[in-house]
């Protein structure tokens, strides 16, 4: 399964909706564009759920990071939601754990913007 991508908006906060897997190639494209998307179109507050992600590999960590910093060169935030086993295993042994602000519920993630 590859890469599916969806946004909402919950006031003004992007919630970008991720299912499958983000792995070099496709994947991690289509999130990097998404985000330089969101970012020209003047969205300052990102939350990337990542709930329904089954596979992430190192080029797509490298896609977090990268997508991280863009957001804020651009003077916004971005924090991360639902983080599976895998994927917050994988944060916690690279040390990025203690980078991304991370939340279990999204109405906390929310909130922290406020």
């Amino acid at each position: 399964m590859s890469l599916k991508l969806s946004t909402r908006q919950v006031g003004d906060v992007t919630i970008v909706d991720a299912a499958g897997r983000i792995t070099l190639g496709e994947g991690s494209s289509a999130f990097r564009d998404l985000v330089k998307d969101l970012i020209t179109k003047g969205s300052k507050k990102v939350i990337l759920n990542l709930g329904e992600i089954s596979y992430i590999d190192s080029s797509g960590i490298g896609e977090l990071v990268s997508s991280f910093t863009t957001v804020q060169n651009a003077g916004g935030q971005m924090k991360l939601l639902n983080l599976t086993k895998r994927v917050k295993d994988l944060l916690q042994i690279t040390k990025l754990y203690t980078v991304f602000e991370v939340f279990e519920d999204e109405a906390a993630s929310l909130a922290s913007f406020k």
